[in-house]
């Protein structure tokens, strides 16, 4: 939208005129005994003649949403701004009357424009089509509305005005307000299942010496009076566990991550995670938990068990459970030949043949459908090829493998378990299978929303896993985890078994409120600059969902 000097020129004389009349104009504070959900609730099917015979005092408050004026009279529909009216309808008609409000307040009404605010008090009555209706007999002035709302029949559209000017989103977009309130839902519920089981919420450090907990890229800033650098955490996964070792066995945390990483439909620079550790447990215990708390999440927020997610529906009360390797078996192309037996995932020699035979099965069967066109999936097969033959290890490339075969499949709530110990850093080992790690994974609409492990609490292989992940900085991966001395040191005081997971609220809230980008659930997601509060031509740093 663009910024109007003219309208807010005239806006601003008209507050002008509205202090002449004897208004504040910006009022500090207004009695609102009734909300405009409650009026509704309380009255909504009450009759004309039981209005009349009561004549129902109340004093609200809200947003003039529509105004239309009649000689001597006018009408005008309010709209909520109370937290308090969370459900239901949020407007209400109000009739300004000049023989009931005096001259003064009339030409207080005739002065007001779409998006003002103000406080009314009077008695509720019928009109006579039957529509519930506030008789105003005295009538405030509140805040002045100085830019025109988007035109009233197609509300706010722009996508890139709904993100950067959310303010603007939630006046005009009621379904915006309903995702916001089902968010904090989620939150609640996920708070209110934790401290049932016993476990204590925390909070441990936004700012941290070593980014650690998780292989990404993190912010940098600069602490003047140390002289040193700081990062954004990526996770608080290393705070929680060294918690863990203090004594407090059970732990959680709901609160920001930030991660120095592109934008697109399910990333955000900034983001909400629930992370949560439990002693004495292990990784099929808190496997259990996470599917157990996802489920009553469900229930809480939305009031069943199902859910639309586009034009499908997913249903939280059937969980599916595959390990990695059987959803890639069970998941393979058609066009890529025979499925792939367990044995080719033991070696990077037997992984390597297994994707030579199944990208020229690839190519061989698009040759015959698509006029010799390049096929993705081949293309893909061959990218892990090459990135195969520079780690050396099948561990990384077979996770690969996963996201490109199945994870497009994963729409059902699934746990995806036994994860590649090369991908897996602060991941337990399976004792009779060390490549792999006690590590799972949630998907549901065909994206990960949770990841859990049993916690490696061996701190002479926790120093062998991340002088590995240094050997992988050392090759290029600037995302691959650094050395942290002290945690080795917090493990060698002794953490017991223990079994963590982390949550991402942000996109279990898509999934619960079928919002089709993380931008929707995020009341301000990160934008680029604009250029000019004067023109409309922004970029938008998001690029399409």
């Amino acid at each position: 939208m663009a910024f109007d000097e003219n309208i807010y020129e005239l806006r601003r004389q008209k507050l002008k005129q509205i202090e002449a009349l004897g208004q504040t104009a910006y009022r500090s504070k207004y009695d609102v005994p009734h909300t405009i959900g409650y009026v509704r609730d309380k009255y909504e099917n009450a009759s004309a003649e039981q209005l009349d015979s009561e004549r129902p005092q109340v004093q609200l408050a809200g947003r003039i949403m529509a105004i239309r004026l009649m000689g001597k009279a006018g009408f005008a529909h309010l709209q909520s701004t109370a937290r308090r009216d969370r459900t239901g309808s949020r407007k209400l008609q109000i009739y300004v009357k000049r023989d009931a409000v005096g001259e003064k307040g009339f030409e207080l009404y005739k002065l007001l424009d779409i998006g003002d605010i103000v406080g009314v008090r009077g008695y509720l009555f019928r009109t006579r089509t039957g529509e519930l209706t506030v008789h105003v007999e005295e009538l405030t002035f509140l805040t002045k509305n100085l830019l025109p709302l988007p035109e009233k029949w197609h509300g706010l559209t722009d996508v890139e005005t709904r993100y950067r000017q959310r303010y603007v989103d939630l006046i005009m977009n009621p379904e915006v307000r309903k995702v916001f309130i089902a968010r904090n839902k989620l939150v609640r519920s996920l708070r209110s299942f934790l401290d049932e089981k016993h476990f204590l919420e925390v909070e441990t450090p936004m700012m941290q010496p070593i980014a650690g907990g998780a292989v990404a890229r993190p912010f940098v800033t600069h602490h003047n009076t140390l002289d040193m650098d700081l990062y954004l955490r990526i996770a608080p996964e290393l705070y929680l566990k060294r918690l863990v070792v203090g004594g407090f066995d059970r732990v959680y945390e709901i609160n920001r991550n930030f991660r120095n990483e592109g934008l697109g439909w399910r990333w955000n620079p900034e983001f909400t995670m629930l992370e949560f550790y439990q002693a004495y447990t292990d990784y099929q215990g808190v496997m259990d938990l996470t599917q157990e708390l996802i489920t009553q999440a469900a229930k809480d927020v939305t009031g069943g068990s199902k859910t639309k997610w586009g034009d499908e529906e997913i249903d939280w009360a059937n969980w599916k459970r595959m390990t990695m390797r059987e959803a890639i078996i069970h998941y393979w192309p058609e066009t890529a030949g025979a499925k792939p037996e367990m044995s080719e995932f033991a070696s990077g020699e037997n992984l390597d043949a297994l994707l030579v035979r199944a990208a020229a099965n690839i190519r061989e069967a698009h040759l015959g459908i698509a006029q010799g066109r390049p096929d993705k999936t081949s293309a893909t097969f061959e990218l892990i090829r090459k990135e195969l033959a520079k780690s050396g290890t099948a561990g990384s490339a077979i996770a690969s493998l996963f996201e490109a075969v199945a994870e497009e499949h994963l729409t059902q709530p699934t746990i995806i378990y036994e994860f590649p110990t090369a991908v897996s850093p602060l991941s337990k080992q399976k004792p009779d299978e060390p490549d792999w790690t006690e590590r799972w994974e949630i998907y549901a609409g065909k994206m990960e929303i949770a990841n859990g492990f049993s916690e490696l609490n061996d701190p002479e292989d926790q120093r062998r896993r991340f002088e590995a992940q240094l050997q992988d900085r050392e090759r290029g991966d600037e995302e691959a985890h650094q050395m942290d001395e002290d945690y080795i040191r917090a493990l060698s005081y002794g953490m017991p078994p223990t079994g963590g997971c982390g949550v991402g609220v942000d996109r279990l809230c898509m999934l619960l409120t079928d919002s089709h980008t993380i931008r929707d659930v995020i009341l301000f997601p990160v934008m680029r600059p604009e250029k000019s509060l004067n023109t409309e031509d922004t970029d938008d740093a998001q690029g399409k969902p």
